[in-house]
């Protein structure tokens, strides 16, 4: 699963990666993003490819109950989207892209959970295929657009530490996913060089903390100096 990310980049960084054309924006870095909370998505406008804030954890437009009483769905598993009823509508016609700086997992050592920070091995943006959908609340009558996370199998890198990872996509899948040409086929696990990993601390843990803090994804101690996770690779952890 993909329960904690972090959104840290630069304007330019998006527009050179997505192409895009709308006005730029002021971007807040945040290093402890957890599910409900609003963060930045890349969808399809009739103009062109537009960031927008939405809320993580996707409500469909038929739901009928409150926003409080839907159940998790800030992830989407890639082996049920097209035919589950909470993201069926969703991965026909409303696909997404949500940048990420990285993202956190955690490893049980001795009875504790270990936090990773999970990045870019060339420190790049990371494009998580996403669903959205929008929904109008019954009470207020507010419109509210909201999305979701793919997630597929681990690759060999990140095994040791789960058996779930988000759906990283590339070059031409970025676009063939937005536009809705390409299915299920593209929603692969990452080559195992994609990414870099060291543990960092347990300050993570509690949602809503350290949002803006950066110290948040540095490696610790004498532990993250010895990792071999420190870069791409599949050696195991001692």
């Amino acid at each position: 699963m993909c329960g904690r990310f972090t959104q840290s980049y630069t304007w330019r960084e998006l527009v050179e990666l997505y192409r895009l054309t709308v006005p730029a924006r002021n971007l807040r870095p945040r290093y402890n993003i957890a599910p409900t909370t609003t963060i930045d998505v890349l969808r399809l406008s009739e103009t062109g490819p537009e960031l927008v804030p939405m809320r993580w954890g996707l409500i469909p437009g038929w739901w009928k109950k409150t926003a409080k009483e839907v159940p998790s769905t800030f992830n989407a598993r890639v082996e049920t989207i097209a035919e589950k009823p909470m993201f069926r509508s969703a991965f026909k016609r409303m696909r997404c892209i949500v940048p990420a700086s990285g993202y956190y997992e955690w490893r049980t050592v001795e009875g504790s959970k270990q936090p990773y920070f999970i990045s870019a091995a060339d420190g790049a943006v990371l494009s998580i295929a996403g669903l959205w959908d929008q929904w109008k609340n019954p009470a207020t009558g507010e419109t509210i657009s909201s999305c979701t996370l793919i997630i597929t199998a681990e690759n060999d890198f990140t095994r040791p530490i789960h058996e779930r990872m988000p759906v990283f996509l590339g070059g031409d899948d970025r676009d063939a996913w937005l536009t809705g040409k390409a299915g299920v086929e593209v929603l692969r696990s990452a080559p195992n060089d994609l990414l870099r990993m060291w543990p960092v601390s347990t300050r993570v843990n509690k949602s809503g903390v350290g949002d803006d803090d950066a110290s948040l994804i540095e490696p610790i101690g004498d532990v993250a100096a010895t990792s071999p996770f420190i870069a791409g690779s599949a050696a195991p952890l001692s």
